[in-house]
């Protein structure tokens, strides 16, 4: 049997769909529609704008503190256009890609998307009638200027796109890459494509703030029209290739952290947030039950218990089964998550999004709390217990270990009571619980002085995330230090099948080389995932409605993902 990974048949071909030009608005499908998919469409799609412009305008905020210093930088991870995340309705990227619900493509600057089979090269035809919020004409210049700025060294590559060229052909345009992209796709589509006729009068554009006069021009629904240390405005544009939209002002705010923001939602001094808000029933929901909505969307990644392979006890294939039998996958999700979870129970670690990249020999491997199998493990490998019922290891010393996440993570501190219960019940285990600052977290997780972490996954929409996150030397420097992988594991078989996943040509290869990797995690258990990861989304709905939700999950509610401008678009005025 060969799999088609999701991201593979979703992916490869995606076209788009336009309504006549003289509607004004794309033909998008969405909640509450009755428009169709246009044939050869797929993924996530949007209904027309609003019905008529609100005049409210629309708050969206952010826990981060105060964002003191401007730049509107769309490549720079701490301008503060990426912090509060206002480029993303700025500018904008050829296609989006659906973290949550289907998984799917849409085009947007790119009226089609064309994966070659081996995933080296995209062809894309460009949006028409597409203009620059100054007025310049969108064409396939800007698409094959932006990307060439990595083959200049004008923009570091810091996504490895290892970019090496663009193909014209009349209305095609192909980007060419040195390796497979089927684990990058998303980084390539959502690279914000930029004006040329602005960026190549830019001496520097990877360091340069663009804050002096007629930079800041994209072909997103929104222009920034004031900026200031408390918060950032941006208008709708009245000439968007998208149609009108309901929504005529945005503000960014940054709240100094959860509760306060969560405060600001209550009040309705903020409209739209993406955080984790602890009770959220009763801080938030409750407080005006009508309107207060929360979506949390679940993704392909995962909330994952790292453990040292290193060190005592987890260097213990036993230890660590014995532990995946132990842990309450769904008590993580209805208490640590307050709900805004799935729970992950496949042996494989794989969460429900990604079902269809089990293989059928797996399908029925999983996990669940059971002492006695638990113990019985441990046994078997030669454990015992004292007279006090802790656990002790073949070398007659008692077990203990020390689960770190930084303090202040309320739901992984939740998370850490609950394992430390669980293990102590279950195992005899004593857990100590260790919630350090986030630096001196860092540092051990980096340097592999921990013990066990909880941590997130590297996010690719498909199997490779989880299992290069867990398995993949790739990710450890030559000093030892660790982005991923933090437990260490090596199993050359094992990074050889991460690349061959990541660079096949076919699916048969894919599939072959995820069998590797899978039996390996199965197998050898190198880490332990909990519950699937969420994007999150607090809104309201006294002035706009249309927003995703579980009944139709046409994107993430979080506001700092590029799907933000398909939700824009999708809004209406609240009757």
């Amino acid at each position: 049997m060969t799999l088609t990974p999701r991201s593979t048949r979703l992916s490869r071909k995606v076209t788009t769909f336009v309504a006549a030009a003289a509607a004004g608005a794309l033909l998008l499908t969405g909640c509450g529609g009755s428009n169709d998919p246009a044939p050869g469409s797929t993924g996530g799609t949007a209904a027309p704008g609003g019905e008529g412009q609100g005049t409210v305008a629309l708050t969206i905020a952010k826990p981060d503190g105060a964002i003191t210093t401007q730049s509107n930088n769309p490549y720079l991870g701490d301008s503060s256009a990426s912090m509060y995340s206002y480029r993303m309705v700025i500018f904008e990227p050829l296609a989006i890609q659906n973290q949550t619900g289907d998984l799917g493509t849409t085009p947007w600057l790119a009226e089609s998307v064309e994966w070659s089979d081996d995933f080296t090269s995209l062809t894309v035809v460009p949006r028409s009638g597409v203009t620059w919020s100054d007025g310049t004409p969108f064409t396939g210049d800007d698409i094959v200027y932006t990307f060439g700025q990595y083959l200049d060294g004008r923009l570091t590559d810091t996504s490895g796109l290892n970019y090496t060229g663009a193909d014209v052909d009349g209305d095609k345009i192909t980007l060419n890459f040195k390796n497979s992209m089927f684990v990058r796709q998303a980084a390539v589509l959502h690279t914000p494509i930029v004006p040329k006729h602005i960026w190549e009068k830019i001496a520097d554009p990877s360091t340069d703030p663009l804050t002096g006069d007629g930079q800041v021009v994209g072909t997103g629904p929104y222009v920034l029209s004031n900026w200031s240390t408390e918060s950032v405005t941006l208008t709708a544009r009245d000439d968007w290739w998208g149609g009108e939209l309901a929504v005529p002002t945005l503000h960014y705010v940054s709240y100094g952290d959860n509760a306060a923001l969560t405060t600001a939602l209550v009040s309705g001094d903020a409209d739209w947030a993406q955080a984790f808000i602890p009770q959220i029933e009763t801080s938030f929901l409750a407080a005006d039950p009508e309107h207060n909505k929360t979506f949390a969307a679940p993704t392909s990644g995962a909330a994952t218990l790292f453990m040292n392979l290193q060190e005592p006890p987890f260097n213990d294939k036993a230890f660590r089964e014995a532990l995946a039998y132990t842990i309450d996958r769904q008590a993580y999700v209805d208490i640590a998550r307050e709900g805004a979870s799935e729970a992950i129970w496949s042996k494989t670690g794989l969460a429900e999004l990604l079902s269809d990249e089990i293989l059928p020999e797996f399908a029925a491997e999983a996990y669940s709390v059971d002492k006695d199998k638990a113990r019985q493990i441990l046994t078997d490998a030669g454990y015992t217990w004292n007279g006090e019922d802790k656990l002790v290891n073949p070398k007659g010393e008692v077990v203990t270990f020390k689960l770190s996440v930084p303090a202040g993570w309320s739901d992984w501190n939740t998370q850490q009571q609950l394992i430390a219960e669980e293990a102590k019940d279950i195992l005899g285990v004593e857990v100590k619980i260790d919630q350090p600052d986030w630096g001196g977290w860092d540092e051990a997780r980096t340097k592999g002085t921990f013990e066990s972490i909880i941590h997130w996954l590297e996010s690719t929409n498909n199997a490779y995330g989880l299992y290069t996150s867990t398995m993949d030397t790739r990710w450890i420097d030559k000093d030892g230090n660790a982005a991923f992988n933090f437990g260490r594991y090596d199993n050359p078989k094992v990074t050889e099948a991460l690349n061959t996943y990541a660079s096949a040509s076919s699916d048969e290869e894919r599939t072959e080389a995820l069998r590797v990797m899978q039996t390996a995690f199965v197998e050898d258990i190198p880490a332990i995932t909990l519950g699937a990861h969420p994007l999150l989304g607090h809104y309201n709905t006294r002035n706009y409605v249309g927003w995703p939700d579980a009944d139709n999950p046409y994107a993430s509610g979080d506001p700092t993902q590029p799907n933000i401008v398909l939700i824009l678009q999708k809004l209406q005025t609240a009757s």
